[in-house]
């Protein structure tokens, strides 16, 4: 058993919505013996019932929790009806919805009752258009307010909404809005980030061009060049309608939002997911795990096309002030941190890298910040490394829940979280969600044990399963995406392990798993000794076929003006031997100048690989960088002899 890194005090463990969930229920006469965790995997329906009336969920009455348990093809809450955007706006009129805060200092605030005054005056636009339950509105806006309005006026009518971030290419739009015939475009004409004006009338103008004929376009902002174009137009012109929206209430299950997955292996998929399931689910995380309560304010640092936004807004149904930011982590330098003070902010999200480049810069926000309002660190997008834990308890606060956590746009939420009752251990995320029933297994569908590393999946369905695929009639895609590794089990694509402590440590993809002489190796456990390294910026690790054997090439991008001299390769070459195993030392070690990464900010290890065996990369669109893959093609270095031999 390891030492904690930190463990929260008996005030804050009383404190816990975890806590008074527990203390509820006993209340109520249920006995969940000493574990909640095993309680809510053993009566799984009980559990999810007793989470609605503990959020006090404006759902209605159910015929059955569960009424049929089929993976896929759960059936959850059938009777009961709900709308998402009522549960987002039932806080007090009077309290704090937004602050919404872009790269250039521009500052919005919203009530919760101006919220719901500019979302009714949308609903009335949506409805001017005779949109009906069912129809798609699509939105290519930076985070903000104008964003999160066109998701409540959607889910407001029983609309399905989806999301773009305006960074995308013009291609890389086409192939996901084409996909679901939307019949309403919302776009921001412009953007800033890190300094720069970004303008996107044009690209948005081609695009529409390209979707159906009668798609409306309404512009969030005035464009530059006007237009005749009767399917054009203007939010500031949108006349007010009311106090509320009209909620219109659908089944628990009715379709909420379209995501799409990053589109790196192909045509990005469109994942259908409902209402019911996304809210209790993202309620539980939120309230349960995060520990958010009334009055809170959280920033996760994400666009509008990472489902962390989805997440992110659902925390408005708890009373959480939400600060939204549009522009460049580091511009200025602590341009976050400087957030956490002047917002009071409770919470603070970004993706793992985030932090490792704030421990690159040398940043100690805790010296240079108050930070006394803030309770939770959030990490997600790639696993958050052993060493970053250190850097946060260090740097950051000594009395912050640093929570690691892990899911996915295929289910909306996370798979593992925090607990804030319990300790919190480096490397580790806590422990599986509550209601999930998270497993790790072998090639042959067999528990592991602790230690060992397997496939990450979940033997019992759950509320915030997707929907299906759109477009998916006879649902053969979305079966082969999850199911077809395991029958009636979910295989998420994750390579990951248990832990001692009741915790999970993720080591990467599955499909980016290194295989040389027959070990698998998470790239996330190349990556965590390589972060040591000042001189790295970052690095990428493939496997490449060597015979009847694999070996690892590593990339990696240094500060500038830096080259990889013989004394850092090997000194390279000699942690990832003492710390990891003569294993994970590569066969060549490769300066790069830049890696291609996902828009959301992953490593788009896949692409790399394909280039590398000279395989078309099918969707370029779905990086943020993909000019990064010319440097990968036909390396002369690649066809020299291994350097380095595991011993």
């Amino acid at each position: 058993m390891e030492m904690p890194i930190w463990t929260p005090s008996a005030a804050r463990i009383a404190g816990s919505n975890w806590q008074d969930f527990i203390h509820t229920l006993q209340r109520r006469g249920i006995d969940i013996g000493t574990d909640l965790y095993a309680w809510s995997i053993r009566e799984r329906e009980l559990f999810w019932s007793e989470l609605v009336h503990y959020l006090h969920l404006p759902i209605s009455p159910w015929d059955k929790v569960l009424s049929h348990d089929g993976m896929p093809g759960a059936v959850w809450f059938q009777g009961a009806t709900l709308n998402y955007a009522q549960a987002l706006l039932q806080a007090p009129e009077h309290g704090c919805a937004l602050i919404a805060i872009d790269e250039r200092g521009l500052r919005r605030e919203l009530s919760f009752a101006e919220l719901a005054r500019e979302t009714a005056r949308l609903c009335a636009f949506f409805q001017r258009l005779d949109l009906r339950p069912g129809d798609r509105v699509a939105t290519i806006l930076p985070v903000g307010v104008d964003a999160a309005i066109a998701y409540l006026a959607a889910a407001s009518l029983g609309l399905i909404h989806s999301s773009c971030s305006p960074d995308f290419g013009l291609q890389g739009l086409y192939d996901r809005l084409h996909q679901i015939q939307a019949r309403v475009l919302i776009a921001s004409p412009e953007t800033f980030y890190a300094g720069q004006r970004h303008a996107h009338e044009d690209k948005i103008r081609q695009l529409k061009a390209r979707l159906e004929p009668s798609t409306q376009l309404l512009w969030s902002s005035e464009p530059q060049a006007g237009g005749e174009d009767s399917h054009e137009h203007r939010w500031a012109d949108l006349p007010y309608a009311g106090a509320r929206p009209p909620w219109t209430a659908q089944a628990f299950a009715h379709p909420l939002c379209i995501l799409f997955t990053s589109g790196t292996t192909g045509v990005p998929k469109c994942i259908v997911h409902g209402a019911g399931g996304t809210l209790l689910q993202h309620l539980k995380e939120l309230s349960l795990h995060t520990d958010l309560h009334a009055g809170d304010r959280l920033l996760f640092y994400t666009t509008t096309g990472w489902m962390m936004w989805n997440w992110m807004l659902s925390a408005l149904a708890l009373g959480v002030t939400l600060v939204l930011y549009d522009g460049a982590p580091f511009a200025p330098d602590q341009r976050l941190w400087d957030l956490v003070d002047a917002e009071k902010l409770t919470h603070l999200g970004a993706g793992a890298k985030y932090y490792a480049e704030c421990e690159k810069r040398q940043l100690s926000p805790r010296h240079t910040h108050d930070l006394r309002s803030l309770r939770g660190l959030l990490s997600t997008g790639s696993p958050l490394a052993h060493e970053s834990f250190d850097y946060l308890y260090r740097e950051v606060g000594r009395d912050i829940a640093v929570q690691s956590i892990s899911g996915g746009t295929d289910i909306i939420s996370c798979f593992a979280l925090g607990r804030p009752t319990q300790p919190i251990y480096r490397g580790q995320l806590q422990g599986p969600g509550l209601g999930m029933d998270v497993c790790i297994l072998d090639g042959q569908g067999q528990d592991v044990g602790v230690g060992v590393k397997g496939e990450l999946c979940c033997r019992q369905s759950f509320p915030s399963m997707p929907l299906g695929f759109w477009g998916d009639g006879d649902g053969q895609r979305y079966r082969r995406a999850y199911f077809e590794r395991f029958e009636h089990i979910w295989a998420h694509g994750d390579f990951a392990e248990s832990t001692a402590e009741g915790g999970l440590i993720i080591h990467g993809r599955s499909d980016a798993v290194l295989n040389p002489g027959g070990v698998r190796i998470g790239t996330a456990e190349i990556y965590r000794q390589v972060e040591h390294f000042s001189e790295v910026l970052e690095s990428l690790a493939v496997g490449q076929p060597d015979g009847q054997d694999e070996r690892i090439l590593l990339f990696v991008c240094l500060r500038p003006g830096l080259q990889l001299d013989a004394g850092l390769q090997q000194a390279l070459r000699s942690r990832l031997r003492q710390q990891a195993s003569p294993r994970h030392v590569p066969a060549l070690i490769l300066q790069a100048p830049a890696l291609p990464r996902t828009r959301s900010g992953k490593l788009a290890e896949l692409a790399v690989k394909q280039t590398l065996q000279g395989r078309p990369v099918e969707n370029l669109e779905a990086l943020a960088n993909p000019e990064s893959l010319d440097w990968f093609k036909n390396l002369p270095a690649l066809q020299a002899a291994r350097v380095d031999q595991p011993s």
